[in-house]
């Protein structure tokens, strides 16, 4: 299947940056990511949780750092245990405390990082993990481009089984309730999805930057749009350019990936606050 992507690159993009294998692999993993991350964006901006992704990117270092302790060469599967373990205990603190859960996360925040950075930096072998903090999608390989297609099914599909009832969650609880949904599973099920993205991509774009991904294109697509279907696709659309976009200009520019492709989607986002802006001076003099 990789080797049909590639003959269609070389026909379809036909310029010297397109030529190279890791720019290929790059790009199909950009076309891959970037819709995934436009709608779960869309819904942890409607269900405010932007700061529980932020605190999910950086409990990656306490994941390593207990793969490293447990003597895995490759902290991946540490790195999502943590995740799935934050993801479900914030959902039982969230259904069972009235304790303002920006406090709470910021204390696992805080707890994860410092934990982390101390076992991580032991006789200062911090540097080798820097990797994980900036990301590098041009490094990404044809067996990770599986896992990524795997992961894009997986959000689809759970986007058309779930999607309105975890809209509805979000929105109102009360009355999802008493529609039967089951409040509780639906926001685990997208907290754990959410936490099995986030960590499956880190190594592609970093700690620092992924919530970013994350939420800009939605937020910029957020005011621009009035229904969710539109919400969703024009962050889908968003997401997709800026992501293509990043990847080429970061060729040119000798930058890290992540951050440009986050740099164009920053760009989007404040064309988007101007075209509020004057759409709302436009209806006022109306």
């Amino acid at each position: 299947m990789i080797e049909h992507w590639y003959r269609l690159i070389d026909i379809v993009l036909p310029f010297g940056w397109a030529h190279y294998t890791f720019m290929k692999n790059a790009l199909l993993a950009v076309i891959l990511v970037a819709p995934v991350f436009a709608v779960l964006g869309t819904m942890v901006i409607s269900s405010r949780m932007v700061f529980f992704t932020e605190v999910l990117g950086h409990s990656a270092l306490a994941g390593i750092a207990i793969g490293v302790l447990c003597g895995f060469s490759d902290p991946s599967w540490s790195m999502l245990g943590m995740a799935v373990f934050l993801a479900v205990l914030v959902n039982v603190i969230k259904s069972t405390t009235r304790a303002s859960m920006d406090t709470v996360l910021g204390v696992f925040m805080a707890f994860m990082v410092a934990l982390g950075v101390a076992i991580l930096s032991r006789q200062g072998g911090f540097a080798k993990y820097t990797k994980y903090l900036i990301g590098d999608i041009l490094t990404v390989t044809p067996g990770e481009i599986v896992g990524i297609s795997v992961i894009f099914i997986l959000v689809l599909t759970y986007w058309y089984a779930v999607g309105n009832a975890l809209v509805l969650s979000s929105v109102n609880g009360a009355l999802a309730r008493s529609r039967g949904i089951r409040t509780f599973l639906v926001e685990t099920s997208f907290t754990l999805l959410l936490a099995v993205v986030v960590m499956m991509s880190i190594r592609l774009v970093g700690i620092l930057i992924i919530n970013s991904l994350l939420v800009l294109p939605a937020a910029a697509s957020r005011n621009v749009t009035r229904s969710l279907r539109a919400y969703t696709a024009v962050a889908a659309g968003i997401s997709l350019v800026c992501g293509v976009a990043g990847l080429v200009a970061s060729y040119f520019w000798d930058t890290a990936t992540g951050a440009t492709i986050v740099l164009f989607a920053v760009a989007c986002y404040v064309v988007s606050v101007g075209g509020k802006v004057l759409a709302g001076r436009g209806s006022a003099r109306e």
